[in-house]
Order: C-alpha cells, then structure tokens, then sequence
C-alpha cells in the first residue's frame, strides 16, 4: 500500500491538514474497521501503521496475534521517536 492512497483513500486527499476533524474521526474510523477485517500482515501493518503515525492505532496485542509482527510494530515505533527526536 502506498501512503498517499491510502490517505486518498480514507480521507479523499492526500493533505491531511485540509481535512476537517469529522472526516478525520470518520477515515481514522474506517481505518480501524478495515484493519480489524484485514488477513494479508503487510497489509494489516501498513494500515496500523499509518493509524499509528495519526496517533490513532488499537494497542499492539489486539492488532497482531503474531508475537513477530508486535516485534517489528515496536521496531516501528521506536524508529517513529528517534525520527521525532525522542
């Protein structure tokens, strides 16, 4: 999945910062219905992870059964704060 169609996708534009707070509850809504319903992992973890990066991701354990993909959730998050400077 590409970030910016799955931005057009669940938003209808890829500039977050013109997309007003109820299609935003709405999108990030509809992101989390399309993770929970999703079976491919790369898949699941970009759609998590994009949540992730919009503050918005469902805890690890309840996002991958697979202690694997939690592993590689937290390499991601801990790559997101050294990103941001943390």
């Amino acid at each position: 999945m590409d970030f910016d169609d799955q931005l057009q996708r669940y938003f209808g534009t890829t500039d977050l910062s013109s997309v007003r707070a109820e299609a935003m509850n709405a999108g990030l809504e509809r992101m989390r219905v399309d993770l929970g319903l999703e079976t491919d992992r790369g898949r699941r973890f970009a759609l998590w992870a994009v949540l992730y990066m919009l503050g918005s991701a469902p805890d690890l354990d309840s996002s991958f059964e697979d202690e694997a993909d939690r592993n590689t959730a937290r390499d991601f998050m801990d790559l997101m704060a050294r990103a941001q400077g943390n």
